[in-house]
């Protein structure tokens, strides 16, 4: 295969992948988004192994290498795939991300260990270790401690989402003590100079150093952060995985790695600065690790207080005899798997003459597009699923909102100052004529907080599974 033809065939992955996020902005465009990533990687892949089996001294036993790891990888891929629940794809996502900076890490060791290997070399520097250009030093040293960083933040960050481990480290509750962001500080600086040191060198003892302290420094940067900016996290450590891909492939000389690490490293700092500008944080904040609650903000136990309850008979018959209806899903719809039943629903009521739309937050559930792609699951018309930026101004007109198993992104506590989360952007639900919640308990959601809109006159909670609860709302209303 001609060098020529590489590079025609990599300029068309490129365009494919272009296309994919161009497709995935949207849930109408998003399936065909998904094909053309899938065809971009696959065409990059074979290309890419192609150019192994051109270059490789090794030549076929070269390529067995790639190919066992595409078999090996790929199968793992697969299985978890299709094993993981809708529920547990911010922890996968988290998962993959953590991988994306190993890889990172470890391309940047084997090349340090063996330029050669990769055609990287220098002659008469006068070093005794001469190997690597000036440029791609640096080149490493951004790729290795970007990628280290990822991965051990990931870690933390699919620690925290899961909530199955004991470690303080994993709880949703941010972790904090006293010189936190001076030791942070600190560390940055160490890991800067044995950057330069090992830029200047080539030596391995400035350069495990500095990846020591990168690992290091992704954990204390993502343990001061809650539970409930997770889904900014995600976004920001996608980002992360994508300027060190890039970086490495500037290393490696691969126009294709720069291209998807950079589209990917760009397009998830976009979607980070959306979140923050939707949960009212600092954009570099966020990029330092430093927008979590301080010790202190975190809400302790909470007050009990009385709230109106009532049964899903009740909530039918209030949405039967409304014109207007706003859905806000959130995590417990996720967790019950009752998309399919909320769709039911909406066409029994919409049977009887009662318009339908559902509020979608920015940071519902616990990743970006989690409410989206449940509600396009179940095939739910996408002209009825409104952002919250175009649906907030009829809530003061709307007759009934049900809210499924969402939090923090109704919590009027957003509009008080004082609070942790004041300034943060909500679905005001609270503005409705009537508002029904449904949850399985009074628990707070993950900013630790109480609900206002629970205690309001206006609102009814009912108590329970959602899909039990909506399935039972479905019945009610086929009796009315």
């Amino acid at each position: 295969m001609s060098l020529n033809l590489v590079t025609l065939l990599y300029l068309f992955a490129s365009v494919c992948f272009i296309q994919a996020l161009k497709g995935l902005s949207h849930p109408t465009t998003a399936r065909r988004g998904n094909a053309f990533g899938m065809i971009g990687m696959a065409l990059a892949v074979v290309t890419t192994a192609a150019l192994i089996l051109k270059i490789s001294d090794m030549k076929a036993v070269g390529l067995t290498y790639v190919l066992g790891g595409l078999v090996v990888g790929g199968g793992i891929g697969a299985v978890m795939a299709k094993r993981v629940e809708m529920t547990k794809m911010p922890e996968l996502v988290a998962f993959m991300h953590s991988m994306i900076g190993l890889a990172a890490v470890c391309i940047a060791v084997a090349v340090v260990a063996e330029p050669a290997a990769f055609g990287i070399h220098e002659e008469g520097t006068g070093l005794a270790n001469a190997g690597l250009p000036f440029g791609n030093r640096i080149e490493l040293f951004i790729g290795t401690f970007v990628g280290a960083i990822t991965f051990s933040g990931s870690v933390i960050a699919f620690g925290k989402l899961s909530g199955k481990y004991k470690l303080r480290v994993f709880q949703g509750a941010p972790v904090t003590f006293s010189g936190q962001h001076p030791l942070n500080a600190i560390l940055g600086l160490a890991m800067l100079g044995c950057g330069i040191w090992f830029t200047a060198t080539q030596e391995w003892t400035p350069f495990i150093i500095m990846a020591a302290i990168a690992f290091v420094l992704g954990v204390l940067i993502i343990i001061p952060i809650g539970g409930a900016d997770m889904p900014v996290v995600v976004s920001m450590l996608n980002s992360y995985s994508g300027w060190a891909a890039a970086g490495i492939g500037f290393s490696l000389n691969n126009p294709m790695l720069i291209i998807a690490g950079s589209l990917v490293g760009s397009s998830g700092a976009i979607l980070s600065y959306i979140m923050c500008k939707a949960m009212n944080r600092s954009f570099f904040n966020v990029i330092l690790g430093g927008f979590g609650q301080d010790a202190g903000t975190v809400a302790g136990k909470q007050e009990q207080r009385p709230v109106k309850s009532g049964s899903s008979d009740d909530a039918a018959f209030m949405m039967s005899n409304a014109e207007t209806v706003i859905i806000v899903p959130g995590y417990g719809l996720a967790v019950s798997r009752a998309q399919h039943a909320l769709k039911e629903l909406a066409h029994k009521l919409g049977e009887k003459g009662v318009q339908v739309k559902y509020a979608i937050h920015p940071v519902a559930g616990r990743m970006p597009g989690h409410m989206n792609v449940l509600l396009a699951e179940a095939e739910i018309p996408y002209d009825q699923v409104f952002e919250m930026e175009d649906i907030n101004a009829e809530f003061r007109q709307t007759d009934v909102v049900l809210v499924l198993g969402a939090n923090d992104v109704v919590n009027p506590a957003a509009k008080t100052p004082g609070s942790p989360i004041f300034g943060m952007p909500i679905l005001e639900a609270h503005q409705a004529r009537t508002v029904i919640v449904n949850k399985r308990s009074m628990a707070s959601g993950y900013a630790g907080l109480d609900n206002e809109l629970f205690y309001m006159d206006k609102t009814m909670m009912v108590f329970g599974d959602a899909k039990k609860v909506l399935e039972d709302m479905v019945k009610a209303l086929e009796s009315l």
